[in-house]
């Protein structure tokens, strides 16, 4: 019974750090203000952030309990249930996308900073050769 509370309070703790790491790189990159200012809302600024921290949250305990909600929650919901949800994960996708693009404005930034003229297709070609291999060893080695 104890290694079932223990296990369970570290998958909810791990469960909120991710979280907490989704949202903070939503922050980070300044995807929330950009948003806010899109609809003009910005007197619901702290409905807004919560509605987002929700969402990273909900989208988390669905992420880990899905064989078992799916059984008992799509068949019940309906088709329009699973639009909303098809809908609003297309948006999180779309705007994690359009966040990581705006990430990869930090290299002209890196470039000149460290005076870097030549070889930044190699600089690139080992960071995607890095990211190769990593997922390889992880993905083929158990561990």
């Amino acid at each position: 019974m104890g290694e079932l509370f223990f296990c369970g309070l570290l998958g909810l703790c791990a469960g909120v750090l991710t979280s907490g790491g989704v949202t903070s790189v939503l922050m980070a990159v300044g995807l929330t203000p950009r948003f806010i200012g899109r609809v003009h809302e910005a007197r619901h600024i702290y409905l807004l952030e919560s509605m987002i921290i929700w969402g990273s949250v909900v989208g988390g305990v669905l992420g880990v309990f899905y064989d078992r909600l799916a059984g008992i929650l799509w068949p019940a919901s309906g088709v329009v249930i699973q639009i909303c949800y098809g809908f609003f994960a297309g948006i999180f996708v779309g705007s994690l996308a359009i966040a990581i693009a705006e990430m990869l404005e930090v290299f002209p930034v890196f470039t000149r900073r460290l005076r870097l003229n030549r070889g930044l297709p190699w600089v690139l070609l080992a960071a995607a050769l890095g990211k190769s291999v990593g997922a390889f060893v992880y993905f083929y080695f158990p561990f």
